[in-house]
């Protein structure tokens, strides 16, 4: 019995190695790359959704829409390894008391999940985010994460990256965004299906006046300077 047991364990090695060698190879070629299309796009295809993707360099968007994002979704991107873990204690400590259940994730994070893997709230799918994570904060600069983030987000009903919502809601190009419009854009990232940037409904206009303020603090500290 102990031949079978060793050429199984020598299988195991070896497509364990196999998988981390193709997730290592996928994330570095994205870092030049552009990402052509993400899981969650192709399934809302599949469903009839459409998909209005066109990619941009971080340069090609206006700077307002950095700060806008990082002012709502994480302000310490500049600084953190990929995760925020008082964000995550924050999370599991609201989730245990039955409260509204919420996340921690990191932009970072949030890049690992979409632009390499499918739409679940698994364990499973959280340890292979993880993992993805620490090979994009290894691999990438910070301006690459968020230019990738931007590039891939979900920003409408089949409308991904911040040049087709720019289009698709305001008309213009992401490079002609008002420090307003980046605001209502970032507020609408946690429920982008339901929510539009323009016209905006109450609660979007109130908060994107919130975003707007934290946006001046984002610039004043430089918690948006690795962006550039």
């Amino acid at each position: 019995m102990r031949f079978p047991v060793r050429c199984l364990l020598r299988l195991l090695m070896a497509l364990a190695v196999a998988l981390v060698a193709f997730s290592v190879g996928w994330v570095a070629l994205y870092r030049v790359v552009p990402v052509p299309a993400t899981p969650l796009m192709l399934i809302r295809a599949a469903g009839g959704s459409g998909l209005a993707h066109d990619w941009v360099p971080l340069s090609q968007m206006s700077p307002h829409l950095a700060r806008a994002v990082i002012a709502s979704e994480d302000t310490l991107f500049c600084g953190h390894g990929g995760f925020d873990w008082a964000a995550i204690e924050g999370a599991f400590e609201d989730n245990e008391e039955g409260r509204r259940l919420r996340g921690g994730s990191t932009i970072s994070q949030q890049t690992a999940k979409n632009a390499f893997l499918w739409p679940d709230r698994s364990w499973t799918r959280k340890g292979i985010e993880a993992w993805f994570t620490l090979l994009i904060e290894t691999l990438w600069p910070k301006s690459r994460i968020l230019e990738v983030y931007l590039n891939i987000v979900e920003w409408g009903d089949g409308v991904y990256g911040a040049e087709a919502a720019a289009r698709h809601h305001f008309k213009k190009p992401a490079s002609a965004l008002t420090r307003r419009e980046a605001a209502l854009l970032a507020v609408v990232l946690p429920n982008p299906r339901n929510w539009s940037p323009n016209p905006p409904g109450a609660y979007v206009a109130r908060r994107a006046g919130v975003i707007e303020r934290r946006m001046a603090v984002v610039e004043r500290d430089g918690l948006a300077d690795c962006a550039r």
